[in-house]
């Protein structure tokens, strides 16, 4: 049985801002929310604005990031550096939150 969070529940005094806001995110599952956010934010720092003008929507679920493109030459162009993308998207982001990209 694992323990549920309790948001009272006092923290050591040298705990700092990060630590506790870790625990907070990961007590309230928050996590996965800002997995989405910060993968849509790492897509348009990553292929630049040029790309960014052309993707009309990402999401991302679970481990899948879908990723809508207003240009047929550009999705075929990105469909060759798939598994690049998704190191880079990854290694940007801490952790392995996409294991898949389908591009529409």
């Amino acid at each position: 049985m694992s323990k549920k969070f309790n948001p009272y529940k006092r923290l050591h005094e040298e705990s700092s801002i990060q630590d506790v806001l870790g625990k907070m995110i990961e007590g309230y599952n928050l996590e996965k929310g800002f997995d989405k956010l910060n993968v849509r934010e790492a897509w348009k720092k990553l292929l630049g604005p040029g790309i960014a003008n052309y993707t009309t929507h990402i999401e991302l679920r679970r481990d899948t990031l879908f990723v809508a493109l207003s240009s047929n030459v550009l999705r075929e162009e990105l469909s060759y550096g798939i598994d690049k993308i998704i190191k880079m998207l990854n290694e940007d982001l801490g952790k392995e939150v996409v294991k898949k990209i389908i591009l529409r």
